[in-house]
């Protein structure tokens, strides 16, 4: 059972790493480890700041949604 769970986890860090979702959890620590007096923005912010700099971003050159 234990090994298991151990297995899940890595799955499941795997994933998160693969489609970026941990990337709002990095940025809050960074955020809170480098910028302690600065205001965490919400997830929902955090995509759209995300978003916005990848769509000005000349070298992305397209949009695929």
């Amino acid at each position: 059972m234990r090994s298991l769970r151990r297995a899940l986890r890595g799955v499941r860090w795997y994933v998160r790493e693969l489609t970026d979702e941990s990337a709002y959890d990095r940025y809050v620590a960074h955020v809170r480890k480098d910028h302690p007096q600065a205001r965490v923005p919400t997830r929902r912010a955090f995509e759209r700041m995300r978003t916005d700099r990848q769509e000005k971003d000349p070298r992305q050159g397209f949009r695929c949604c």
